[in-house]
């Protein structure tokens, strides 16, 4: 009996650990902290070909992206940063709107010589990622973005009126004293209720993405990207109203997060949209449905080449 219950506990154990993984980039990618904009970037660089750039979101770091990084990469150009002030990246005082953030991401393409990209993004990222194509409208070839608004654009003031987006005015001195040390507890509440099924954003992966917001400074940070959303308000309006965007983009929902919603946002502000809803997914897509998400934006690349 003992035996038997051993050997059960054991291939317990072995089944959580092998659903319990922090999937890494191919040993073949590069890494590279890049100066960019007066401050310095952590940058993932994989593969060949044409350019592909990945931006993540609060709540996670580029390390998000290694299956989609990992499936691009045999025949892209990968580029994968952390974002200002978050992951592996510098934490300046300031610089925390997303049309400076979008210079950074110029920055470290000038530096790596890439002239245009296709651009994949999530969350903040999408905030960053509108920045910057509307900032370099010739340099972006393709537009992705998954499951999060664009402050100012289309339905952003309804967006506003959900009680789960109470964190996008929480920050400051008193809140960071709060959560400091408590990080994990804070992030929880993230994984837990944006998911679909909150056991697919698995324990290894909180681990990580909790340490790396443990680092001093990081969530401060963190809290200074929603900080911005007033300034991100302004320059986002400025950017509709200097013209839609004109290249191919792709706006993906999860089903039990934004959904069609984000195709309603996208087409507030660019003329060429495609709408998805990933089904059987929260707002973490790459973790809740990864081989739905990955082949959703290979096929949306491929069809654009």
């Amino acid at each position: 009996m003992l035996r038997i219950l051993a050997t059960s506990l054991i291939a317990l154990l072995s089944a959580a650990s092998a659903d319990a993984k922090v999937v890494p980039f191919p040993s073949t990618c590069q890494v590279q902290d890049i100066a960019t904009n007066a401050t310095s970037l952590h940058v993932r660089i994989c593969g060949t070909g044409p350019a592909v750039v990945l931006l993540h979101g609060y709540g996670e770091t580029g390390d998000m992206w290694a299956p989609l990084a990992t499936d691009l990469a045999r025949d892209h150009t990968v580029i994968v940063p952390d974002l200002r002030g978050m992951g592996l990246s510098a934490r300046p005082a300031g610089g925390y709107d997303k049309k400076t953030q979008g210079y950074d991401i110029a920055g470290v393409l000038d530096a790596l010589k890439v002239a245009k990209v296709d651009l994949v993004t999530h969350d903040i990222g999408n905030m960053v990622g509108f920045a910057f194509a509307a900032e370099h409208r010739d340099r972006v070839k393709a537009f992705v973005l998954m499951d999060a608004p664009l402050p100012g654009v289309g339905p952003w003031d309804e967006v506003l009126k959900s009680p789960l987006l109470w964190h996008f005015r929480f920050g400051g001195p008193d809140m960071e004293r709060l959560v400091a040390g408590r990080e994990r507890i804070y992030l929880d509440r993230f994984w837990n209720d944006f998911s679909a099924d909150r056991k697919k954003f698995d324990e290894e992966s909180r681990q990580h993405y909790a340490a790396l917001y443990a680092r001093p400074g990081a969530m401060h940070a963190g809290f200074e990207q929603f900080k911005a959303f007033d300034q991100d308000v302004k320059d986002d309006q400025a950017f509709v109203a200097a013209g839609p965007l004109t290249m191919p983009v792709l706006a993906i929902g999860g089903d039990h997060s934004f959904g069609p919603v984000m195709a309603v946002v996208m087409r507030a502000a660019a003329t060429d949209v495609q709408e998805l809803v990933i089904r059987g997914s929260g707002h973490w897509l790459m973790e809740e449905q990864p081989a739905q998400t990955v082949s959703a934006v290979r096929a949306f690349l491929d069809a654009k080449k």
